[in-house]
């Protein structure tokens, strides 16, 4: 099957017969053609025979396939070189906001993702086809796209006509662009719903040399779940890579691939991220039940077998003594398990468990080396990413595997002997003479998260490291393409991530957890949030992340993305006599922070914050107070200056 269920010429889909155009359309779709979806194209082939007799010469296509979003555009004309996305709607009678911003969504993923479109004029068009005439202005952003327009069943020509009066460009041929290589970066939740859809990796990630490495890490680790399956081994793989190059992609898609109960090789992704799980969950809940007419909680249900949340299925394996049912266990986030000291606390006051000696990755390991035959674990690790107490890092990983699991195969990637992995420590030292295999593709190099720079995880590791003229050099490449913006005004910031965002794009507000003295400006940022409805509720609603108005901290959005983010920087974390200062408000002031680790994980938490959008960021670092003791303004002035000095521009 090719992108679209039916393409050709204009002239060509004029003659046809109105049951051959039909036939096709329903021979091409994969689903069982319902009969309100034939009505529907029999419809549209009706309206567009009428509307398009005076454009012979263009092209058009029917169901054009974007497997990121999992939909297809009803229609794509291709005329004078312009792209024309048609979303019909049939039997509508209002230009609904949803519908516009549902075809504005498919234009920007051809702009962003679309080779053959990155260059052209995309014109999206709604059609409600009962609606009334409503007077459209032709209006280009920046990128080529237009605003959308809107036609009902009578002037979709006219509409056409107006268009192609003011613009035409080189002749784009409707083979060559649905052929044209499509390369796109889903965000995780768009990823999961790709996935568990089953569409294949590369059907939603990008295939260009810098960011193959995802699949060779999958097929990496498919060999080594093969080979430990025929010789009845068992083994470890641990996957790094820097912020948002698909690590947790590449979990899941393992958990997809091996999720086969009938095989004895029923996979699960855990993650101790408690937001992650639950608006991935959410995700793929309201997705399968939008998809496959079951209830919300029949799908919530089948998807938390995909998904778990580690404590759950920790707390399973304490209840008994058998082998889980999960032959591969895929743990997102390994570095943040607890340590031995951490997990015996929170054993004693929440389970009641007095007696528990054991460290969260001793113990996963434990449970997994129950089976008796095969099992692989897969723990997925990105450097610098520990942002609480009691997360142990790979340390305590490496360190259950030397002393209790000789028998489990040792897969690394090179970079794990790197100081944002390992610390001050080496491998050699945390496993002793225990062998290992080191597997280059193992490691993920390139940020997909960030699809318009490549270099952002760079930029962010030179600013916190207080290395500025790395980081002058790495924005003066990046801020182009990915804008990085200074304001100490918090109406302009909001103003600005608005803006930006189109279609169903979203925007949101970020804060440290120990940003507290922004509370004066209006930013509380609580420790609980709604955030399955800050990242999945539309715009509108006040829970959303795009009402701007909730702030996530690094532990809720840690794993997770938004197109545009605004980040306001408190004092927590500031920069004083060229260096960063890390401090703590308790009470009614700021105190020091002295620990080493405490350090780290603050540290970490502006490193997360600054990671996680997609598009932009804008930095909002306040003006401070001289009246107020807790916002004296030397507390953000020098953050501001050193964030100035790396080239920032400022709105």
């Amino acid at each position: 099957m090719g992108r679209a269920y039916y393409s050709g010429s204009i002239s060509s889909f004029l003659m046809a017969e109105e049951d051959h155009i039909l036939g096709r359309l329903m021979i091409e779709d994969s689903f069982r053609t319902e009969d309100i979806q034939k009505s529907a194209w029999r419809a549209e082939i009706r309206v567009l025979k009428e509307q398009l007799a005076s454009f012979p010469d263009g092209e058009i296509a029917f169901e054009f396939t974007i497997p990121r979003m999992g939909h297809r555009v009803d229609a794509v004309l291709i005329i004078q070189g312009i792209i024309f996305l048609l979303e019909f709607k049939v039997g509508d009678d209002t230009y609904a906001k949803s519908t516009k911003d549902q075809v504005m969504d498919y234009a920007l993923d051809l702009k962003y993702f679309h080779e053959a479109s990155r260059d052209r004029t995309i014109v999206p068009i709604i059609v409600p086809t009962e609606a009334a005439d409503q007077a459209n202005t032709l209006a280009l952003m920046e990128d080529g796209i237009a605003q959308v327009l809107c036609c009902n069943r009578h002037n979709i020509g006219g509409v056409l006509r107006q268009v192609l009066s003011q613009m035409h460009a080189a002749p784009l041929p409707m083979d060559a662009w649905l052929d044209a290589r499509y390369a796109p970066t889903p965000t995780i939740i768009e990823a999961a719903q790709a996935l568990y859809r089953a569409h294949s990796v590369r059907d939603i990630s990008r295939s260009d040399a810098g960011a193959e490495n995802l699949t060779v890490t999958t097929a990496a680790i498919n060999q080594i779940i093969d080979e430990c399956k025929a010789r009845h081994k068992k083994a470890i793989c641990f996957i790094t890579g820097v912020p948002g190059a698909g690590k947790t992609l590449a979990g899941l898609n393992i958990a997809n691939a091996r999720h086969q109960f009938n095989e004895d090789e029923h996979a699960v992704f855990l993650s101790g991220n408690g937001p992650l799980v639950a608006v991935l969950q959410e995700a793929l809940a309201r997705d399968r039940a939008a998809t496959h007419n079951v209830t919300k909680e029949q799908a919530r249900r089948e998807t938390k077998s995909f998904i778990q949340v580690i404590h759950k299925f920790r707390d399973e394996a304490l209840s008994s003594l058998r082998p889980p049912i999960e032959k591969v266990a895929i743990f997102d986030e390994a570095q943040r398990a607890w340590d031995a000291d951490a997990l015996m606390k929170f054993m004693k006051r929440k389970k009641g468990v007095a007696d528990f000696q054991q460290s969260e990755p001793e113990f996963l390991i434990s449970v997994m080396d129950r089976h008796a035959d095969w099992a692989v674990i897969v723990c997925l690790i990105g450097g610098g990413q520990e942002i609480n107490t009691g997360e142990a890092g790979i340390a305590e990983w490496l360190h259950a595997l030397r002393e209790q699991y000789p028998d489990w195969e040792i897969h690394l990637s090179d970079r794990m002997t790197d100081s944002e992995y390992v610390g001050s420590s080496d491998i050699q030292r945390m496993l002793g003479d225990r062998a290992y295999r080191v597997v280059s593709s193992l490691h993920l190099g390139v940020s997909l998260r960030s699809f318009r720079s490549e270099r952002l995880a760079d930029f962010v590791k030179a600013l916190l490291d207080e290395d500025a003229a790395a980081a002058r050099e790495l924005y003066a490449a990046l801020h182009l393409n990915y804008p990085i913006i200074l304001t100490r005004d918090l109406a302009r910031a909001k103003a600005w991530v608005r803006s930006k965002v189109r279609g169903t794009e979203r925007c949101g507000l970020l804060a440290s957890s120990e940003g507290k003295r922004i509370r004066a400006l209006g930013i509380w940022v609580p420790p609980e949030i709604d955030h399955v409805g800050w990242f999945l509720n539309r715009k509108g609603h006040v829970n959303s992340s795009c009402f701007l108005e909730v702030p996530a901290s690094e532990f809720k959005v840690q794993g997770l993305e938004v197109d545009y983010a605004l980040l306001a920087w408190d004092g927590d974390f500031r920069y004083v006599k060229g260096k960063f200062a890390y401090y703590r408000f308790r009470g009614s002031c700021w105190s020091c922070v002295h620990q080493e680790h405490r350090k780290k994980y603050l540290k970490n938490a502006y490193r997360v914050l600054l990671t996680r959008a997609r598009q932009g960021l804008v930095i909002f670092v306040p003006e401070g107070d001289p009246d107020d003791e807790t916002r004296r303004p030397e507390y953000y002035d020098g953050t501001y200056a050193y964030l100035k000095s790396l080239g920032l521009q400022e709105i």
